[in-house]
């Protein structure tokens, strides 16, 4: 089977890149898979490229390479068909809506699969008939502002599935939206087993993951291993993260970590890839966001065989972790029900070796082998189908791109407005 995922930046960090890459990775070991990247901004790949997967990208942004597109004139004029409402619009161009549309238009694949909404609604309107067309939904329906949430609603009834990364968020797409002949399927996101042996959870840290962005609120989790510090001052904290360009919180962390005394205690370690060699250097792992789309970090930390401790934030937490078996939930916000269970963990060492055992034989779901199984299962059963069994008629299809017709208008007229009020 030829399977072609379409990236916004194979060449980034990120979450989205990370899985695309463990899944294409592991479906390259019997099947025909590509990459294809809509920007290219450096030479070769951050995370690393996978392996036997053939990777392309659509616009070079290297300004030093030959075929630089950054001056094209293209370039400048805003996209109309990546959708406003995605928070990347401002990278999208005509230049990418030509690019897009021609790699689609001559795609020879069974399938294709787009990693975000604006990807997702490039395939729905420029695809031709004959690939299975999958939509990976990376983030939460709720995540996306009205106005995508709006688009999605009219674009996604001519793609053949989406796929979220919980049965929540599933849930959600089912209810919220009117997709009728759309597959949605929930499909957890994959982690590999790391090549080291795992925690032992002997030593006396707590390590936590990801952007210095608020929503983690690294704040709370601060402020709970400060309760907790006066009882086990022998513990320690390590937060390995970067900042982004919204939401960098670093100085304020280094603030509160000065404020409350901890400079001995907790530490900012910065961002670290891979993070494999990290967790195990830990006993008990920690994450105390106010919303999570999946908890990549919760799965890493659980296959080094670490228990966690996690706010029971929508949507993904208490998808992975089994409360009292192989981690801790507790209510999002809640400083002291986070400091009490750091506690409780620090305090009983057969606890934490019990948790970590459990954590480590019940993240093996997570494993990339088992995860795209379930995706080429989803994929190979709606190619059987053919693209006359798959829900869409001419008919069906002709009314869905008049509605999107009209819904391109009425946008236009509404940033005309918007730009025409901004300049006055």
């Amino acid at each position: 089977m030829h399977i072609s995922f379409l990236l916004h930046n194979a060449y980034g960090i990120g979450g989205t890149i990370r899985t695309t890459f463990n899944l294409a990775g592991q479906l390259a070991e019997h099947h025909d898979i590509e990459i294809v990247s809509v920007f290219r901004h450096r030479d070769a790949p951050a995370l690393g490229a996978p392996a036997g997967v053939r990777l392309r990208h659509l616009v070079d942004l290297r300004r030093k390479s030959p075929s630089y597109d950054g001056d094209a004139p293209e370039h400048a004029r805003p996209a109309s068909v990546f959708p406003r409402g995605d928070s990347r619009h401002r990278q999208y161009s005509r230049l990418t809506d030509a690019r897009i549309a021609a790699h689609l238009q001559s795609l020879e694949a069974d399938v294709v699969v787009g990693t975000r909404p604006g990807l997702n609604i490039h395939i729905s309107r420029q695809a031709r008939r004959g690939p299975v067309r999958v939509a990976q939904e990376h983030l939460t329906l709720g995540s996306h502002p009205y106005r995508l949430r709006r688009e999605i609603g009219h674009r996604y009834g001519l793609l053949d599935a989406v796929t979220t990364v919980t049965e929540a968020d599933a849930e959600d797409y089912r209810t919220r939206l009117r997709l009728p002949g759309v597959r949605i399927e929930a499909i957890a996101n994959s982690v590999p087993a790391p090549a080291g042996p795992p925690a032992a959870c002997e030593e006396k840290w707590v390590v936590a993951a990801g952007r210095l962005h608020r929503v983690k609120r690294y704040d709370l989790l601060i402020g709970a291993f400060a309760d907790v510090a006066a009882v086990r001052p022998d513990w320690r904290l390590r937060i390995y993260g970067g900042g982004d360009a919204t939401g960098d919180e670093k100085e304020g962390l280094h603030r509160l970590i000065g404020a409350l005394g901890l400079q001995e205690r907790v530490f900012l370690m910065g961002a670290v890839h891979p993070m494999e060699t990290e967790w195990p250097k830990g006993s008990i792992a920690a994450v105390t966001s106010d919303r999570e789309s999946f908890g990549m970090t919760i799965v890493e930390a659980m296959r080094c065989g670490l228990p966690v401790v996690a706010t029971d934030c929508p949507w993904g937490p208490a998808e992975i972790i089994e409360d009292g078996i192989d981690g801790r939930l507790v209510p999002v916000g809640d400083r002291a029900a986070v400091g009490a269970a750091l506690l409780g963990l620090m305090e009983d060492e057969e606890l934490r070796r019990r948790m970590g055992r459990a954590a480590l034989a019940s993240s093996a779901r997570f494993d990339p082998a088992a995860i795209a199984e379930r995706h080429l299962g989803l994929f190979t059963e709606l190619a059987a189908q053919g693209a006359r069994g798959r829900s869409r008629s001419a008919l069906r299809s002709v009314l869905h791109r008049s509605r999107g017709t009209v819904l391109d208008g009425a946008y236009a007229l509404r940033y005309k407005a918007a730009d025409a009020i901004r300049k006055g």
